[in-house]
């Protein structure tokens, strides 16, 4: 008989011993889980912060791309603009015929009476467009 208690309380023991493992593996994991939920919440709270900056790269970027589109359509007709107003502007019109003379070899006389350039005027569009 008293080996039958013997054996009960060392059993209760055990038993004793295993529950106190137990509890110190949940206080563990509750620490665990603690220092999980903290981190979760860090990393959330870090996410959003990327996230609103980058929709306000994301909304600056689409208003450049609009004010660049904006500006694309306000200077494509300019070219068109300059080169009517060189063909109304007569100087800037013998300038451009002056040169097209010098690429057809026209000498600094022929320019000065043909396009009533100075010497100077007709001796620099000789040297800029004379061809190599």
């Amino acid at each position: 008989m008293w080996l039958a208690v013997l054996f009960l309380s060392l059993l209760c023991m055990g038993n004793g011993v295993a529950v106190y493992l137990l509890w110190r593996d949940k206080q563990r994991l509750t620490a665990l889980y603690a220092e999980y939920a903290e981190q979760a919440s860090a990393q959330k709270k870090a996410l959003n912060t990327l996230n609103r900056r980058l929709e306000t790269y994301l909304s600056g970027s689409m208003r450049m791309g609009q004010e660049l589109d904006e500006i694309q359509q306000s200077l494509t007709p300019l070219s068109e603009k300059i080169l009517r107003m060189e063909q109304k502007d007569p100087n800037t019109l013998s300038f451009t015929q002056a040169a097209r003379l010098v690429g057809l070899g026209a000498t600094t006389e022929d320019l000065k009476q043909s396009c009533g350039l100075s010497q100077s005027e007709a001796e620099l569009l000789q040297r800029l467009h004379t061809k190599r």
